[in-house]
């Protein structure tokens, strides 16, 4: 076939130049392997073993660890010991069995009679301890009835009160004690004459015009404060012939008021006997 006859597209790739290739991009640059990841980026996986390592351990965490093992020890330790006891006690012969068993109860009973012993021994505490608070309550009573008698506590209840007005000065130390005499043998249990307060030794003198109580000088009128039934006091002084009479004649006043409650304030010191003792000494 000759030139003419080839076609046109033919000669055209001819005359045109060899096409040049074209030259290899360059790829992006690639983010170096250590560049950290962005957090959102990072899968599950990684972030936990991100979490894990390295190790950050605290002293708290490393307490608590120390703790939880030797937990773990301790319960593994009786675990064992509770099986080798089972173990033991599973391999036991009939007649050890029947002797452990025995032990057992020997000892359980003389648990129970140590028990009964403490529970007698709180008893008998408790009974004696009451029987003391009993014993110090009755003493405390009995040293108030006796300090009233004594006249060294103050005392009230029902009773009288005697007022004897003497213008004259004719009554005498030897009428005001036939007055208390009267008195206590009507059942006064304390008397009181102007503040000063009648005991069992008690004396009375004259004074002049005026009468003297264990050295107190009083005068007239002559207030008595009396403690007592007065269903009882009162009859005893208005007596024929008694006391109200015999002081009358001496052109006195005598009035007797019952009321029902008599207060004797006036106290006498606790005096020592200078002779006399407890035969219980």
């Amino acid at each position: 076939m000759s030139d003419q006859d080839e076609q046109p597209e033919n000669r055209l790739r001819k005359e045109l130049p060899d096409e040049v290739p074209a030259p290899a991009s360059v790829p992006a640059a690639e983010p170096e392997a250590d560049e950290k990841q962005p957090e959102a980026a990072l899968t599950g996986r990684q972030r936990l073993v991100k979490g894990l390592w390295p190790l950050r351990v605290t002293r708290a965490q490393l307490i608590v660890a120390l703790l939880l093992f030797g937990l773990g020890f301790g319960l593994a330790v009786q675990v064992a010991s509770n099986s080798d006891s089972d173990s033991a006690l599973r391999g036991a012969r009939q007649e050890d069995l029947v002797r452990i068993l025995d032990e057992l109860d020997d000892r359980t009973q003389r648990l129970e009679d140590e028990k009964q012993g403490l529970e007698k021994q709180r008893s008998e505490l408790q009974s004696s301890s009451d029987q003391a608070a009993e014993a110090r309550k009755q003493t405390a009573e009995k040293e108030r009835q006796l300090g009233i008698l004594a006249g060294t506590v103050a005392a009230q209840g029902p009773g009288i009160t005697m007022t004897v007005e003497d213008t004259k000065g004719a009554v005498q130390a030897d009428m005001l004690l036939d007055a208390i005499q009267e008195l206590r043998a009507a059942g006064a249990e304390a008397i009181e004459v102007n503040g000063v307060r009648v005991v069992a030794s008690t004396y009375l003198t004259d004074s002049g015009k005026s009468v003297s109580v264990d050295g107190n000088k009083i005068n007239a009128p002559y207030r008595f404060k009396v403690i007592g039934k007065p269903q009882d006091l009162e009859p005893a002084l208005n007596i024929p012939g008694g006391v109200v009479q015999t002081l009358e004649k001496e052109q006195a006043t005598v009035t007797v008021e019952r009321s029902s409650k008599i207060v004797v304030e006036a106290l006498r010191a606790a005096k020592r006997p200078d002779y006399a003792r407890s035969s219980s000494q």
